[in-house]
């Protein structure tokens, strides 16, 4: 008896022998595997400097003169927040699904890792929130492969022990937190709060915390827009959790369960909200401000994932008003163009053959994607005109909504031509702040900009700069007189409307009434090459011809230039580049850019700026821009402008200016050979000034602006008139209405009259100022 429990104690002892040697060699085994991981000898590790600065792609914060968040560029859709923005249920429902001991451990719960092995995995995982961290941050997704992922899992560990010695928990749960993916483009939780809840993550109450933490297992699993009941099911277990670890009674608890699941879902797209006109002029501006600071300091900028501040001249109501304005008059505009192409069977074209359009549309069809896939599908023309011309699903922009319908292609060609088009710019004149950019008259559909890429025909909006070329190199005033007789240059003949020539009139009368032949006796004496000059100076960049006709506006110029370009008389003779952009900060706040010292470029004195000022005062007088007073009531109030048309009225066009702000208006066509019949309706006062009249109404209405009716043309120091007298004859109404009947029919809005011959940019099929591809979005096929 006492051999055989000699014998058993002798067996147990080796047993244990061996137990401890083979948990020691485990040990010693896992040690050293650990060791090999944490120096790198199982593969390279995250150097101190990325452990340190790990990467959270942050986009740049877009914001309008006055802090308004505009929108975003991004590449990942993240806001980072601090600890103290969690609801203290958002710690306590991660804390208790996640890891509840994470304020004891130090990256590595070792109680857990053991109830994962032994329970394989039943009863929880062994990751602590910072090695999830880890995973984010480092290793990424996880490898199929076991043995890549063990590989990846020991990776984790160093890496959470690596953070927890740089961190505090505070700061590994907000990291955490604001790296997680929650699907939709919703990186971090105070976007995810944004798409699930529409709210911020302050806000959150105790449900929203829990579905969202919930999401933190398996974000497509538990996706509470897709799967409600699941997402259901995983936020009653975070509340269970929440219940257990006593973050919540059982009253309260009992109360969150029969709660249904609700979100009020908004996808948060591509640079949200910032989706608009002027959206890619910003964005040169942005990179070419990072590009200076990158050759200064070395350090390369993002601007999708540097987390920047960015502050713009935009004023959000003052862009709200404009874009208002554009739709108030264009979509009224378009039932009378509409109503006036009932008879013509060519819609909306005019005047042009039928082999004509169908170049036109031909030239239309080949710049769409639709074509373009055709093409590559072997298709031949032949076939592709005949798929053009097959019904599809189409959605078509009306003034009154979007409405799908059955169309041809080649028919939704020839109706995107007939829809009205328009841009519009506002100018602070002391700094060159744009306040205000409407690229067009729905980016949502139509997404080419025409205020810096369309370049049209200007027509009579020219004329102030050829004036102030006279003024300044003729030294020429108000009251100089030119002669209205015919004229000819060369095989150049310039014509007046009405038919009728003879007498004098002075420069004022000239430019009130945009008479032709005054303009075309002015180019004359100047020849082109000075007033091309003193455009190039005034930020003209467009090529503009060295022909006589461009005194009456033959040249094809954007709206962005010639806005800028009248601003310089707003200005007194001193051109600033127009820009958006104020200033630049880093995620930090640190100053990057600022746009302080602004760069003005003297191009006349005061003096001839000032003469410009009352001449286009005359304009809105009693001059081609009189409806501005007589149909808008804006007597007394100190407006200078210019209205223009081109050959038949393709493009209409004004500019306005108060003391301390230069608005700009184009309106016309897809294509020049749609435009209205007559030229009472296609004139540019008639197209554009009415936008303009909506835009000032709404800004003099709007007492928190700086806008108001009393605002006067600063008269410069030393200045002398003597052409006070010039003036007498518009004081007596009688007097003022006997000129505007006899000079009723000079202005140029009835009739440019430019040699096509001298202007071949009459052919859009060689200067297209649009972009079809952009509507090709619209077929639904």
């Amino acid at each position: 008896m006492y051999k055989k429990k000699k014998k058993i104690n002798f067996y147990f002892r080796i047993l244990i022998f061996y137990f401890w040697f083979f948990f020691l060699i485990v040990l010693l085994t896992f040690f050293i595997i650990f060791y090999a991981a944490y120096k790198g000898y199982l593969g390279s590790l995250p150097s101190t400097k990325d452990i340190e600065n790990p990467i959270m792609e942050v986009g740049s914060e877009i914001y309008d003169y006055n802090g308004f968040l505009l929108g975003k560029f991004f590449s990942e859709n993240r806001t980072l927040i601090s600890y103290k923005e969690f609801p203290k249920n958002l710690i306590n429902a991660l804390l208790s699904k996640e890891d509840i001991r994470f304020k004891y451990h130090s990256g590595i719960d070792a109680k857990s890792f053991l109830r994962a092995i032994f329970s394989l995995g039943k009863k929880g995982g062994g990751s602590t929130i910072t090695q999830q961290l880890a995973k984010l941050l480092f290793t990424g997704k996880s490898a199929k492969n076991k043995l890549q992922r063990i590989h990846q899992k020991l990776l984790e560990w160093v890496m959470a022990i690596e953070l927890e010695k740089r961190y505090t928990k505070e700061e590994i749960i907000t990291m955490y937190y604001n790296k997680f993916d929650f699907l939709y483009n919703a990186k971090g939780i105070e976007t995810a709060a944004h798409t699930y809840f529409n709210k911020k993550t302050s806000n959150l109450n105790l449900g929203e915390c829990a579905i969202l933490v919930g999401m933190l297992e398996n974000p497509s699993l538990f996706n509470p827009k897709l799967y409600p009941n699941r997402a259901k099911k995983q936020r009653n277990l975070v509340l269970s959790q929440m219940q257990k670890y006593h973050f919540l009674t059982k009253k309260i608890y009992n109360q969150e369960l029969k709660k249904p699941i609700k979100i009020n879902f908004k996808i948060q797209k591509k640079d949200f909200e910032l989706l608009t006109y002027y959206s890619d002029f910003l964005k040169k501006e942005i990179q070419e401000a990072l590009d200076d600071y990158e050759k200064k300091t070395g350090k390369k900028l993002n601007l999708y994932s540097s987390g920047l501040k960015i502050y713009t001249s935009i004023d959000l109501k003052m862009q709200e008003y404009a874009e208002q304005s554009i739709k108030k008059h264009l979509s009224k505009l378009q039932l009378l163009f509409n109503n006036s192409q009932k008879k013509n069977k060519n819609a909306p074209f005019l005047n042009i053959s039928t082999e004509k359009t169908n170049r036109i549309i031909l030239s239309a069809m080949h710049r769409t994607q639709f074509y373009q896939n055709l093409k590559e599908k072997g298709y031949t023309e032949e076939k592709i005109i005949k798929q053009f011309k097959k019904p599809q699903n189409i959605k078509l922009f009306t003034w009154n909504g979007y409405k799908t319908v059955s169309i041809s292609p080649w028919d939704f060609i020839r109706y995107q031509k007939s829809i009205i088009q328009g841009g519009m710019l506002s100018i602070e004149p002391y700094t060159g702040y744009i306040k205000a950019w409407v690229g067009g008259i729905d980016f949502n559909y139509f997404q080419y900009d025409h205020v810096a890429k369309t370049q049209r025909q200007v027509g009579s909006i020219f004329k102030p700069i050829l004036y102030a070329t006279a003024i300044n190199e003729l030294h020429y005033n108000p009251c100089t007189k030119i002669s209205n007789e015919k004229f000819h240059l060369g095989t150049w003949s310039p014509r007046n409307s009405n038919g009728k020539y003879g007498g004098y009139l002075t420069l004022k009368d000239g430019l009130a009434l945009s008479v032709n032949t005054i303009s075309a006796r002015l180019i004359s004496k100047i020849t082109p090459g000075p007033v091309i000059h003193l455009a190039k100076k005034m930020g003209i960049e467009s090529i503009i011809p060295e022909h006589p006709s461009i005194a009456l506006g033959s040249a094809d110029i954007t709206l962005y230039e010639m806005t800028g370009a009248f601003n310089t008389f707003a200005n007194y003779g001193f051109y600033i580049k127009p820009t958006i952009l104020i200033k630049i900060e880093d995620e930090y706040g640190k100053l990057i850019k600022e746009h302080t010292d602004i760069s003005r470029r003297q191009v006349f004195s005061e003096e001839v700026a000032y003469i410009m000022l009352k001449l286009m005062q005359g304009v809105v007088e009693y001059g081609t821009a009189k409806r501005l007073l007589y149909q808008y009531n804006f007597f007394n109030i100190d407006i200078a402008g210019k209205t223009g048309t081109t050959n038949e009225n393709s493009d209409g066009w004004f500019i306005g200016i108060i003391p301390n702000l230069t608005t700009g208006v184009w309106v016309g066509w897809e294509d020049r050979f749609s435009h209205f019949v007559n030229i009472k309706l296609g004139q540019g006062a008639n197209m554009a000034l009415p936008i303009w009249a909506h835009y000032m109404k709404y800004l003099y209405k709007d007492t928190n602006l700086k806008y108001h009716k009393n605002l006067l043309f600063r008269k410069p120091k030393n200045y002398q008139s003597n052409w006070n007298h010039c003036d007498e004859n518009y004081k007596n109404k009688n007097a003022l209405k006997e000129i505007i009947d006899l000079n009723e029919n000079f202005n140029d809005e009835n009739n440019e009259n430019f040699n096509d011959e001298n202007n071949e940019n009459f052919n859009d099929e060689n200067n297209e100022n649009f972009n079809d591809e952009n509507n090709e979005k619209n077929y639904d096929n």
